[in-house]
């Protein structure tokens, strides 16, 4: 299939507490902070991987109070070694909902869950080329 010139570029998500979250995407998924951004209603950090789609943090200032804990949001990451992630998440004081395991259903590929500070999903699956160069040792 031909790439489209359209695009999703970042996926927003709020946060109850911008800094520990910033943190987790960068400590644990290895993210970095591309632009911090202040507005009259919000603040937001932009974390991405080099040359990869990113994640908005947004933290609203307004005075609202959104609900920020264990919404029905699954964010998917492409990761060398899930089973080192599942370690970081832990260290940060997350939780490990499944831990990283090889799914027959899934092409032998290593898949695991865990949850970030404010219990948004995150799946890691274990990116192709290591996968392939799993398979070639």
């Amino acid at each position: 299939m031909p790439r489209s010139p359209d695009y999703l570029t970042a996926t927003g998500i709020g946060v109850s507490n911008l800094k520990r979250s910033a943190e987790f995407y960068e400590r644990v998924l290895g993210m970095k902070v591309t632009q911090r951004i202040k507005l009259d209603h919000m603040e937001e950090i932009i974390l991405a991987h080099e040359g990869r789609n990113a994640v908005v943090l947004m933290h609203f200032t307004d005075g609202s109070n959104p609900n920020y804990s264990n919404l029905p949001v699954k964010l998917v990451f492409y990761v060398t070694d899930p089973k080192a992630i599942a370690a970081r998440v832990r260290e940060a004081g997350c939780e490990v909902t499944r831990e990283p395991a090889r799914l027959p259903s899934f092409n032998n590929t290593v898949i695991g869950l865990c949850k970030d500070p404010d219990g948004y999903v995150v799946e890691l699956i274990e990116a192709p080329q290591a996968r392939a160069e799993t398979k070639a040792a």
